[in-house]
């Protein structure tokens, strides 16, 4: 578990009630999230097998590297969107496709690993507040998000598992 997580639990009292949300739970990470709870209780929604987004249009092209920029670029070209969201898999990809969204008049903004939290939190708020229309991230970025403009979501990298295409997109 994240040393900042733990670092909170041990700063709040230590009498409290712990809960954890998530759309989706690792195995691995669920002997150490019981560790901050008292009689745990898991609650499952839905089996994993059945996991669907409602009311999700998905689409997807297979293209080679080298197509990738020119077919980003024709999307947000052609497509009628509030504000988008792209995933990418690497801080260097998420800054290489920031600059080159900027270099052809995009309103693109960029959020990664590679910032300083104050800095993510800065253009957070800056993509939320509707000051820019695209956003490239890295999953840093996917898990318990919600910018009610965003109403595309591109994976200009795969995620490399369904979880994490799950909270991308959901």
């Amino acid at each position: 578990m994240r040393r900042d997580v733990q670092e909170i639990f041990r700063a709040t009292p230590h009498h409290k009630q712990v809960m954890m949300f998530s759309a989706t739970l690792a195995k691995e990470i669920r002997a150490t999230c019981k560790k901050f709870m008292a009689n745990p209780l898991e609650i499952f929604v839905d089996d994993e097998t059945k996991l669907t987004l409602h009311g999700l249009q998905q689409h997807y092209v297979k293209l080679e590297e080298a197509g990738k920029n020119r077919k980003l670029n024709d999307l947000l070209d052609t497509l009628e969107f509030n504000q988008v969201v792209i995933f990418v898999k690497s801080v260097a990809r998420a800054i290489e496709l920031d600059k080159l969204l900027v270099s052809c008049n995009f309103p693109s903004i960029s959020i990664h690993s590679g910032l300083q939290q104050e800095e993510r939190i800065n253009r957070y708020t800056a993509f939320k507040a509707f000051e820019k229309r695209i956003l490239v991230a890295t999953d840093i970025f996917g898990r318990g998000i919600d910018v009610e403009r965003v109403n595309i979501v591109i994976n200009y990298d795969c995620p490399p598992d369904a979880d994490s295409y799950l909270h991308r997109v959901g």
